[in-house]
């Protein structure tokens, strides 16, 4: 039987409807599998323990989103899942591009907090074989998030609305993805909108993820693993010791830098700044 091109389900804000709400279905299943797999003391430990705890967990997760979203793309969108934005030719230079400007950031707001005495480094962690272990989980984290809000959400969403109004929508749905972290507060889900919405700008000019992806990794592992900071809220082994002094309004506090007044005022430079830099590069190719 030959299967048509056509979407099972035409709208594709409804597709994204529909995926958003069976995600959350399969994060359920997720953590549900994970606690059966995890130790009888899970919760109870504190450190290494609770690291690997969270890898395992997200790791599940992952998968299951990973294979939730191909058995969707298949059989719902009826397309392939390498065109949710997986072509590195000619794209591993967006790949480059968000990684330094993830460390550009993030060096730019640290060495603020630093001239301002609201932060110091006291000390280091030499612990290899941890900081590899959040490697991994980081890179998970990354492909993870940007397969679900930029890959599928944001390209479906764009098949129905304007694509600026289909990336804010996606970055509101980024942000109430991470509304149980600890110690979210208003402030961090606002910034986590605004994160939202920078992940997806190279997306909406190229419907290629990896700008996202490179972006996405490098901000949590050198905003956590080794800078020190919570990242969105969960405390994890770094390579350098922090001590913060400032009011948590600058720092970002217990849930890290991303609630920090630093971290919007570096996004909105940096939504603006890329924004015009992706709409010059590439909306003549997307005119012709």
């Amino acid at each position: 039987m030959k299967t048509t091109d056509k979407p099972l389900i035409k709208q594709g804000w409804l597709r994204a409807v529909i995926y958003f709400i069976g995600t959350f279905a399969v994060v359920l299943l997720a953590q549900t599998v994970a606690t059966l797999l995890l130790p009888s003391d899970f919760g109870t430990e504190s450190g290494d323990d609770e690291l690997l705890d969270f890898g395992l967990t997200y790791f599940v997760m992952g998968v299951l989103i990973v294979l939730f979203t191909w058995i969707v793309r298949k059989y719902v969108d009826r397309k392939s899942f390498k065109s949710l934005g997986f072509t590195w030719k000619d794209y591993s230079n967006e790949a480059g591009l968000g990684f330094f400007a993830a460390l550009a950031m993030l060096g730019i707001g640290t060495l603020i907090l630093v001239l301002l005495n609201f932060l110091s480094f006291i000390g280091s962690n030499t612990n290899a074989g941890l900081l590899f272990i959040e490697i991994v989980i980081m890179i998970v984290v990354a492909f993870v998030e940007e397969l679900l809000f930029r890959g599928y959400l944001l390209n479906n969403l764009m098949q129905s609305m304007n694509k600026w109004l289909a990336l804010g929508v996606s970055s509101i749905l980024f942000a109430i993805f991470h509304g149980n972290n600890p110690d979210v507060t208003i402030f961090a889900i606002v910034n986590i909108v605004l994160a939202g919405f920078f992940l997806g700008l190279n997306y909406i000019f190229t419907k290629n993820l990896w700008f996202g992806i490179f972006f996405h990794f490098a901000w949590n592992y050198f905003q956590g693993p080794v800078l020190g900071y919570e990242v969105s809220g969960l405390k994890l082994t770094s390579l350098l010791q922090q001590s913060m002094a400032g009011s948590d309004v600058w720092t970002g506090g217990r849930f890290g830098f991303e609630g920090s007044l630093l971290c919007p005022l570096l996004f909105i430079v940096a939504i603006f700044i890329f924004s015009l830099a992706f709409r010059k590069r590439y909306e003549q190719v997307l005119l012709k």
